[in-house]
């Protein structure tokens, strides 16, 4: 009998031991998730597009993953603080990189980055895509485009305009209607659309090019005035301000848009789990209603699908430099 109870011992010992082991090597991912916040960086100031959108969907996905969820802003260099943050992070599904457009527009401007744009992380979602809009400050002789590339053709290089960085869809952008317009106006690049609003209100910049989102305050208080939109159509919320196509340039269009992506390395199964709550926050009706009332359009799409978009995106405004011939700062 001490022969048995001796071996029954062993036995259970080893057993634990065995499952020690085996809990060892599991993942660090399927402890950390349980335990952890998520960390939403966001690569630019409290105020603008990127930072709107992680808060509202804050609330909603903390729900659904049953976590706490953290939006933490890291600005700088374009955004290239807080993605390199991200891209040296843990592959463990608590640090994700809300992006905006210049996530793979950098790649243009910057000859040598700290990380690899699209080698250095793996799409979570597509959040929201949106037009921009083209807004002055009051004392610029303008209601609308129209009128106000007619006031640049009489005095050019009076007026300058706030962008979101060197490189940023809205410096793009700009230049690109600076093109077709013929117009001259000098770029001021910011850390992000909070800096560049007030820019605008404190008259160091005649108008910028940001989301509705970020301007609406100011609009709705008088302080700044839309001039038109980038998008294909007009905004609902703006139903008096024409489109850029409208305005004399057939066929202008273009979109700004929010991703959210992962460290490279995150493992798949984590990455799905993502996909699926973040898709589940932004089809919540309230957290939709939010956004689209600011005047984002809601995609929710899964990871493969933004890692081509971004690329696309990538390819797209790289031609244009080339055609170009524009000069981006380093």
């Amino acid at each position: 009998m001490q022969i048995f109870a001796t071996s029954r011992r062993q036995l259970l010992h080893a057993a634990a031991c065995a499952g020690v082991i085996t809990l060892l090597g599991m993942p660090a991912a399927l402890y950390a998730q349980d335990t952890q916040p998520i960390r939403l960086v966001v690569t630019f100031p409290p105020g603008g597009s990127t930072d709107i959108t992680a808060r509202t969907i804050q609330p909603r996905l903390g729900e659904l993953t049953k976590r706490s969820v953290i939006v933490e802003n890291k600005p700088g260099a374009a955004s290239q603080i807080g993605t390199q943050a991200v891209a040296r992070s843990a592959p463990d599904g608590n640090t994700l990189l809300v992006s905006f457009d210049t996530h793979a527009i950098n790649p243009i401007v910057k000859s040598k980055l700290p990380y690899d744009t699209f080698k250095d992380f793996a799409g979570v979602s597509l959040t929201v895509r949106f037009p921009l809009v083209i807004a002055a400050g009051a004392s610029v002789p303008a209601s609308n485009l129209r009128e106000f590339v007619e006031a640049a053709r009489k005095q050019p290089s009076r007026f300058s305009y706030a962008s979101t960085g060197a490189g940023s869809m809205n410096h793009l952008v700009m230049e690109d209607l600076k093109r077709q317009a013929k117009i001259v106006t000098l770029h001021v690049p910011y850390a992000g659309g909070g800096p560049a609003v007030q820019a605008v209100l404190g008259e160091q910049a005649s108008l910028t090019l940001l989301s509705y989102a970020a301007l609406r305050g100011q609009i709705e208080a008088g302080k700044i005035k839309p001039l038109a939109v980038t998008g294909a159509t007009r905004l609902p919320e703006l139903p008096n301000v024409p489109t850029v196509a409208e305005s004399g340039f057939p066929g202008f269009e273009a979109y700004s848009w929010i991703g959210i992506f992962a460290p490279a390395a995150t493992p798949q199964p984590t990455i799905s789990k993502l996909t699926e709550a973040f898709q589940g926050a932004l089809n919540t009706p309230d957290v939709k209603q939010k956004l689209t009332a600011a005047g984002f359009e809601v995609v929710a799409s899964d990871g493969p699908a933004l890692d081509r978009y971004a690329k696309q995106q990538y390819e797209r405004w790289s031609q244009f430099v080339k055609d170009t011939g524009l000069k981006l700062e380093e």
